[in-house]
């Protein structure tokens, strides 16, 4: 049950940090109302307390350093689902790789 609510919470961050980066991408970069800055900001602001939540016994370092790995599929994901440009299939290869990354780090028996 942890290893769930740590993940979710891994996605969570994740959609909080692309998508309130997209967001401010659209204000700044497309001339979207400020609107979208402000609610990116929250988002990105959301994004910095959500990892908080992970368990006491994940150290700040092995959180980043394995949320790396989830932000780089997500990033994958968005980019196909949000702009519409399919990944290759080194972007699935090497989504793969950081998602083993991210499975040692934070959830191997130590």
């Amino acid at each position: 049950m942890q290893a769930a609510k740590s993940i979710l919470y891994f996605l969570l961050a994740g959609f909080c940090e692309i998508g309130g980066g997209y967001l401010v991408w659209l204000f700044l970069r497309e001339g979207k109302s400020a609107w979208f800055a402000i609610i990116g900001a929250i988002m990105l602001v959301s994004y910095g307390v959500i990892p908080t939540l992970q368990p006491k016994a994940a150290n700040f370092g092995r959180v980043y350093a394995a949320y790396g790995g989830v932000f780089i599929v997500i990033s994958i994901i968005w980019g196909w689902q949000i702009d519409k440009i399919k990944p290759d299939n080194f972007d699935i290869i090497g989504g793969f790789i950081s998602l083993i990354g991210v499975l040692i780090i934070m959830y191997w028996p130590r």
